[in-house]
């Protein structure tokens, strides 16, 4: 709890991933994936309650040994094509059997550089600012400016009409990391949605902490942050 706020941590945990299939579980210097994120839960100052929501009974078992509850999704909304938000209010639903939270946070566990000060940074953001909802976000490498379109014909054209200069003097850019989105209940459960856009603030992750697993690469990348951030 924080500031009279009562607080629910989902961790969405779905078994069928294609790209890198077992990616959930998958062992990343010694741990399960999904053990960095439940650590970084537990380890959070304000939350009240930490669930994984899964559909694989796998999940489920790795989950509650690194100390998580487990609510099990239906298999309707774990599909390929199944949307997040209707799994997210699933488990909030099942969750507030024992009691109604304010706040909902979502932890990814394909963002294992996450950290409790994270979510707890957001959690304090969302409730200062008084935003509906809060995302956590790193600064970008590749610039727009320096993009472009192809054409049928392999043509390039420009991207943005923003013309390129030195990377040192373009405003700085960010995009959304994947790790940690806090959004009031009311948002989620009556409107639906996770980020609202016309009220959302965020806080700021590094970038060698806000890499998104997806791929075989990426888990190269992220194993290879993680081994060098443990040596500092």
């Amino acid at each position: 709890m924080y500031n009279g706020k009562k607080i629910l941590c989902v961790i969405p945990a779905r078994g069928g991933s294609k790209r890198l299939p077992g990616k959930n579980i998958k062992p990343l210097l010694g741990l399960p994936l999904i053990a960095y994120a439940i650590a970084a839960a537990k380890g959070s100052a304000y939350l009240d309650r930490v669930v994984v929501s899964t559909d694989s009974q796998e999940i489920a078992t790795v989950s509650r040994q690194h100390g998580a509850e487990v609510i099990m999704r239906p298999p309707a909304l774990a599909t390929d094509t199944s949307k997040i938000v209707p799994a997210y209010q699933h488990a909030v639903a099942a969750a507030e059997e024992a009691a109604v939270f304010d706040l909902v946070v979502l932890v990814q566990p394909t963002v294992p550089g996450v950290k409790a000060g994270d979510i707890d940074a957001a959690i304090e953001k969302i409730i200062s600012t008084g935003a509906r909802s809060c995302i956590s976000i790193c600064e970008i490498v590749d610039r727009p400016e320096f993009m472009y379109r192809v054409s049928k014909e392999g043509m390039l054209a420009p991207y943005t009409d923003t013309p390129a200069g030195r990377t040192q003097d373009m405003e700085p850019l960010y995009r959304v990391n994947g790790a940690v989105y806090v959004t009031e209940r009311g948002t989620l459960m009556d409107k639906g949605k996770i980020i609202d856009p016309e009220s959302c603030a965020s806080v700021l992750m590094p970038r060698e902490r806000s890499v998104d697993i997806d791929t075989e690469l990426d888990f190269i990348v992220a194993e290879a942050s993680l081994r060098e951030l443990n040596r500092l």
